[in-house]
């Protein structure tokens, strides 16, 4: 019964997915408009821009990414990419075109919006200089619209949005990372902002629903650790994760599972729905039949806390410890498919059967 109203579920949620991809029936597929973006975007740029910009698919700078300040990267702190201050008005907006070639409308809202928290903090650190919106960084790998592989960057910090190409139709979107300091803004114009409220306050209200047995099960450690457990690797541990901890989905009432499936939504919906569905039929991004939700720390606003979303395939991490737990990290990770790492392998294999 219970799998019969998980799949009842999961269905309703597709209806509504593709709801929205027939809404966008006239546009064109993502991967056309991502290419179009990135060159118009790179045929706007000098040579000595170019350079900085593009890079070979197979540059071990692909898989360089990060979510810290510029200066707080190891070993040397330098970002790689064409930052936006190195750009003009006309090319900044094309490579906010780029960026929006991939995110949906509230994706995108919510990287913009990241970016201009750096204004709030270069205010709350009395001109702290490494705080500029203007040091965001685009990165295209391979040539756009290549029917192999290609893929682009947009990255600063607290963000990185990682979009890769493969056999001109296949997406990934892994690691996806969007953070927010301040979590909510303390003061000043903009007081009571909260960039990432749904990642939050939809995890808060699974765990507080949750029985005192479920809670046992859920809470693995009275303190939340420092950070995200995966920080800026490159792969994912799985052993880290191995075996899953955590409440098991197939423990997990109907409305409980339903906040479940709106906390994964709220990580994958800032993609484009089209995206999303093919991710999705690839992954089982939506289906709760192995499904664990884990917290660290406190229950309550304000105290320091942690949580994952844990399957087979894919892992999201949560934490809110930093400035008096008011700085969030969270990201979006795939075990075996970051940087399209599964569907390269598989095409690879399918070229050398040929």
């Amino acid at each position: 019964m219970r799998s019969a109203r998980k799949s009842l579920l999961r269905c309703s949620l597709m209806v509504l997915v593709l709801a929205s991809v027939a809404m966008r029936a006239r546009a064109h597929d993502p991967a056309e408009e991502m290419a179009e973006a990135a060159s118009r975007l790179l045929q706007s740029l000098n040579e000595q821009q170019r350079e900085q910009a593009v890079y070979t698919f197979t540059d071990d700078q692909r898989q360089n990414w990060h979510y810290l300040p510029d200066s707080f990267i190891k070993p040397d702190g330098t970002r790689y990419g064409l930052p936006l201050e190195q750009m003009t008005a006309a090319q900044q907006a094309l490579a906010y075109g780029l960026v929006s070639s991939g995110l949906s409308h509230r994706g995108y809202l919510t990287a913009m919006t990241i970016t201009s928290l750096e204004e709030v903090l270069h205010e709350l650190e009395n001109g702290n200089p490494i705080r500029r919106p203007e040091l965001y960084y685009v990165t295209v790998f391979g040539t756009p619209g290549d029917a192999q592989t290609w893929g682009w960057r947009f990255e600063g910090h607290h963000l990185s949005v990682n979009v890769t190409i493969v056999d001109g139709k296949l997406f990934s979107v892994t690691p996806s990372f969007f953070g927010s300091n301040p979590a909510v803004v303390p003061q000043g114009p903009r007081a009571g902002l909260r960039t990432l409220a749904d990642e939050e306050l939809l995890a808060r209200a699974l765990v507080k629903s949750l029985s005192p047995e479920q809670q046992k099960t859920a809470v693995i450690e009275v303190d939340a650790p420092d950070d995200i457990i995966t920080s800026e690797s490159r792969n994912v541990d799985r052993g880290a994760f191995t075996p899953p901890r955590g409440v098991a989905s197939s423990d997990l009432n109907d409305e409980q599972c339903k906040a479940l499936l709106a906390l994964i939504r709220a990580y994958a919906e800032r993609f484009r729905p089209e995206i999303v569905v093919q991710i999705d039929q690839r992954t089982q991004l939506f289906d709760l039949g192995d499904v664990y939700f884990a917290w660290a720390g406190g229950l309550e606003p304000g105290d320091r806390h942690y949580y994952r979303v844990q399957t087979p395939v894919f892992l999201i991490e949560y934490d809110n410890t930093q400035n008096d737990a008011n700085h969030v990290h969270a990201v979006w990770r795939d075990f075996d498919g970051d940087f399209g790492e599964d569907l390269l392998r598989r095409h690879y294999e399918q070229d050398h059967d040929k």
